[in-house]
Formats: structure tokens, C-alpha cells, sequence
């Protein structure tokens, strides 16, 4: 997107502002992001939130209980994309959280950006590829072509307004904050850091807190159940379950030790430590840190304050959503939650400020917690061969060392150069690609890019597919396992499908202006920009799509 053209929507939503309410605006908005947040943990673990948390979120706050992505494509990227901006990747551009640029034939990550380096890090800390390619660790909201909320308030009330986005992941903050963002941080290696485009370099009070080597402090710590086991055995079952993860010196059952299973501090332990709650609680320190260093809540207009939660998606990954450890993670994750919420109630007052608290995406059962249920597990790699041979039945094999096509996700791109030897248009060796998935037995469905290309209408899952394709960067074929078949390996679980499982999130309103209440209704995640934006009195982003639910 140029700049000019991006300049153009902000003027366009600034405009639908004429005959807005003259409320007074909240002091803070408050955007509560919890990646992997499957909808039903909110009913599953409630008798055991505390109350400040999640619970006074619940019993304070519009609780829309019917809501779901209507994109098939259910990851990470894509859906912190949506939340702010209200419109889907066929419009943003973020179709993954990693994607092939077809111009370079080469993976790139969906915040990356070359021209803005990270600050507060060496990449080369980051481990060894990263040491041989510095310049792919740069990030910023480059790829991603939408407006967002906070967008908004910067372009109408500039250094009024403060836009501050933090999370685990990179991507998490970088998309809720959007193009405009005052900050945005994110912990690689157990430090906070920021790229170029936001600044060039940390603000001493980042600096100080990341020299109190909070995360090193867990090294050899213990992660153990908050509560007594038989409570948890009676919600999820037992701790021992096959198929969760046994890695990082971290085994399948309770008490864990956080170190990496070295025995001194290794990159090792940085996996075990993003798998662990005291990832959570260190993020919530650094929020909390946050409110009073850059003064959230103190400015003559609204700020917006992003927080994304990541570590409930690596439990997901690891130990599956009927595991203990996800039980334990959420109740970790209340304490964090109430405590942000205490701070700000004791300085600005929960009564100035408005709160939504949602996800990314859910998280399928792993196979074997489905009993008789048919379920599986999908080595995508093993697709490869079956598209291959098809594609050689059909147009002839190709010579020695030259390739039909590149597996992208659950997706493929057609070699334009393969293409043009045999004399075969993209089109008709989609159509074989999709019919060869089709004859898998765990292949659910598959598009192909014409398919693809039209206007989304409706629910189907061909309309949730269009939602997730974009022209300029999608593939040549795009499939979905069936439903239960996680295309993941021997261990844990995953999302990224059409189904409820992933597409069913938490959507709750609390503060200022939220009339409290359980809400049935089926609501979409693009429903949150065009209402968080009439609970802040500005207009919703240009090209959001969603509707007012309050």
C-alpha cells in the first residue's frame, strides 16, 4: 500500500466521523489478545478464576459467546490482523504467518521487513540462521495493507494519543498495533525489543528492564500445579497423556523444571521458558511497567494499550487443550490479568477506560484424548509424492532436478519455469494438483486460485477460503485436512482449519460506555473494530467490514 493511498483511508474514516456523539471519550482502551484462547476455556476453568480477572470480565462485560473467525485460514498473523482492522487477508494482505514471495521465491515472515532492524538485540543471539541472514530479522507492519484503530486515533489526535502494543511474538504486536504505532515490543531470547521503524533505540526504562535478567531468573525453576491435582484430574483427566510433548528438558507431567534439560543456561531453555507461565508473568510485569513509564491513560486523548498473551498457544502445541498444563497456564494467565486490571483501576478507574478481551484462533483435541471419534495426524510432507506423480501422469515427468511445485503451509505454488517447459497454464495444473489432494482420504478440501479469486459470500468453507486468499500473494492451490485430521507431527496439536474448534474465540466488551450482558448471537471477530470503535467515539477503520454489536 503507498503511502498516499493509505493516507486517503485515514482521511475517509476521520470524515465518517460527522455527527458522531460528543461522549467523553475513554482514558485507556484496553485490546486483550490471548493466542490460542479456545472460547469454551472460559466455562471450562471459570469456578476456578479468581475474581479479577477473567470473571470480572465475564460478570462485567458484554460476553458475546457465539463468535468466530469466518476465515479458514486460522493462524496467528491473520487474526491479530482482522481484530483492529476489521477486514480479512483478501484485503490486509497477511495470509500466514509466514508466506513464499512469489517475486523472490523465498519464505518471508509476515511482519518482515529488511529495512527495519531489531533494536535491543543482536540477531546473531537469535541462533544460527538468523546470524547468516540479519537483514530477514527486520520487522514492521510493512506487509500488512489495512487501517487499524490505532491508526485512527494517531491520525486524529497525534502525540494526544498513545498507541503501545507488547506481546511474546512479534507479529502479535506488531499487527494489533498497526501502521502508527507509538510502540510496539516483543521478547526474543527473554528480552523486550523493538525494530527501526519505531525507534532507534531503546528507551532507558526497556533497557532497565531488561538488565534485571527477569528471564534468566526462571533458570531451574519449577512449574507446578497452582491447585491441589485432584482438581485438575477431575476438569482434564489425567497429567500422563500420550501424544503431549516431551522436549527441553520438560517432561509430560507435573512438576516440570524450566532449564532447557541442561545444565547450565543453553538456547534450549529459551523454548522451555516461552513453554512455561513465568513467560506470562513476565510479559504482565513488563505491561505493568509499561502503564506507568509511558503514562497510558494520562494523555489529553484516548490511548490504546495491545497486549497479546502467547504462551496459551505453545501449551496448545505441546500438551493439547484437554491437558493440565493448559488448565494451569489459564488459571496463571487470571492472576496476570487481574493484576493489570488492579493497576489500572487504582490509577485511572476501570469506570474511564473500555476493554476487549478476544483471540487469534483456537486449538483442535489431540487424536488421542477423541476416543473412537475419527481423528489422525497428517504428515503434509507426505502430500508431496501424491501431487508430484499426478502432475507427471498428466503433463509428462519433468527432467532430472527441475520441480513441479513448492509446498507453502497448506498450500502450493505452481514453478512458473516447470510450467513453461511442459507448455501447461497455471489453471489447468491446478486443477490436477486439487484433484490429486482430493483422492487423499484426510484431504477435506481444496481450491484452486480461480476458485479462489472471486468476492467471499456466505459461510461455506469455499467462502472462508476467499476471505483468507489475497490476489497478489496467494497460491496456486490451497487445501484443509478433515475435520480432527491435525496436519501437525507425532506430538500435540494445532489450528489453521475452517472448523469451529479453531474459528470459535471469546469476544467480551468491559468499561466505559458497555452495557453488560450474555450475548447469543452469532457475531464474526471483524465485529470488534467498527464496536471498539463507537465505545471510543471515533469512526471505524475505512475498509472494516464487520458491524456495531453494541
Amino acid at each position: 500500500m503507498t503511502t498516499r493511498f493509505f493516507c486517503v483511508l485515514i482521511f475517509l474514516a476521520i470524515a465518517r466521523l460527522a455527527g458522531a456523539a460528543e461522549a467523553t471519550p475513554p482514558k485507556l482502551a484496553v485490546v486483550i489478545a490471548v493466542d490460542q484462547l479456545r472460547a469454551d476455556y472460559l466455562v471450562r476453568f471459570r469456578p476456578y478464576f479468581g475474581e479479577g480477572g477473567f470473571k470480572r470480565l465475564l460478570e462485567g462485560g458484554a460476553d458475546f459467546r457465539n463468535a468466530h473467525y469466518r476465515h479458514a485460514l486460522t493462524k496467528t498473523a491473520p487474526g491479530h490482523a482482522l481484530i483492529l482492522s476489521g477486514v480479512h487477508a483478501n484485503v490486509h494482505g497477511v495470509i500466514d504467518n509466514d508466506w513464499l514471495d512469489r517475486d523472490l521465491w523465498e519464505p518471508i515472515n509476515s511482519v518482515e521487513d529488511r529495512g527495519s532492524p531489531l533494536v535491543g538485540i543482536n540477531p546473531a543471539e537469535l541462533g544460527p540462521a538468523q546470524a547468516k541472514a540479519p537483514e530477514k530479522t527486520g520487522r514492521s507492519p510493512k506487509n500488512f495493507r489495512a487501517a487499524t484503530l490505532g491508526d485512527i486515533l494517531k491520525q486524529l489526535h497525534g502525540e494526544k494519543s498513545k498507541v503501545f502494543a507488547a506481546s511474546n511474538k512479534d507479529r502479535s504486536a506488531i499487527l494489533l498495533g498497526g501502521q502508527k504505532a507509538d510502540a510496539a515490543y516483543w521478547d526474543e531470547n527473554g528480552k523486550f525489543v523493538t525494530s527501526r521503524h519505531y525507534r532507534a533505540e531503546l528507551p532507558a526504562w526497556v533497557a532497565a528492564f531488561n538488565a534485571e535478567k527477569r528471564a534468566e531468573a526462571v533458570f531451574g525453576k519449577t512449574w507446578d500445579r497452582l491447585l491441589p491435582a485432584n482438581v485438575y484430574e477431575k476438569v482434564q483427566g489425567p497429567d500422563d497423556a500420550t501424544g503431549e510433548l516431551v522436549n527441553y528438558g520438560l517432561t509430560r507431567v507435573f512438576p516440570k523444571t524450566v532449564d532447557g534439560g541442561k545444565p547450565t543456561l543453553t538456547s534450549a531453555f529459551y523454548s522451555a521458558y516461552d513453554l512455561s507461565p513465568f513467560t506470562t508473568e513476565v510479559l504482565g510485569e513488563f505491561v505493568l511497567r509499561a502503564i506507568t513509564e509511558e503514562k497510558l491513560g494520562r494523555h489529553a486523548a484516548t490511548d490504546l494499550l495491545c497486549v497479546s498473551f502467547s504462551q496459551i498457544d505453545a501449551v496448545g502445541h505441546g500438551y493439547g487443550p484437554d491437558s493440565q498444563e493448559i488448565m494451569d497456564a489459564m488459571l496463571r494467565l487470571d492472576r496476570v490479568l487481574a493484576a493489570i486490571m488492579a493497576k489500572i483501576d487504582r490509577e485511572l478507574g476501570l469506570a474511564q477506560c473500555v476493554f476487549v478481551l478476544t483471540a487469534d484462533h483456537g486449538v483442535a483435541r489431540m487424536p488421542e484424548r477423541m476416543g473412537s471419534a475419527p481423528a489422525g495426524r497428517v504428515k503434509l510432507a507426505d502430500l508431496d509424492p501424491v501431487v508430484k506423480k499426478a502432475l507427471d501422469a498428466k503433463f509428462g515427468a519433468l527432467p532430472s532436478g527441475e520441480t513441479w511445485m513448492t509446498r507453502d503451509s497448506s498450500a502450493y505454488h505452481l514453478v512458473p519455469s516447470a510450467l513453461k517447459a511442459k507448455g501447461v497454464g497455471a489453471s489447468e495444473a491446478a486443477v490436477v494438483v486439487k484433484t490429486a489432494l482430493l483422492g487423499v482420504p484426510t484431504i477435506g478440501y481444496a481450491f484452486t486460485r480461480d476458485e479462489l479469486l472471486a468476492e467471499p459470500e456466505g459461510t461455506d468453507v469455499l467462502a472462508m477460503a476467499r476471505r483468507s486468499y489475497n490476489a497478489s500473494r496467494g497460491r496456486d492451490v490451497m487445501f484443509f485436512t478433515k475435520e480432527n485430521f491435525l496436519p501437525v507431527g507425532a506430538t500435540g496439536s494445532t489450528h489453521a482449519t475452517p472448523y469451529a474448534y479453531d474459528t470459535h474465540v471469546p469476544i467480551v466488551f468491559f468499561g466505559k460506555g458497555v452495557l453488560k450482558g450474555v450475548y447469543q448471537e452469532a457475531v464474526g471477530v471483524e465485529d470488534i473494530a467498527p464496536t471498539f470503535a463507537a465505545l471510543l467515539g471515533i469512526a471505524p477503520p475505512p475498509l472494516a467490514k464487520g458491524k456495531k454489536l453494541l
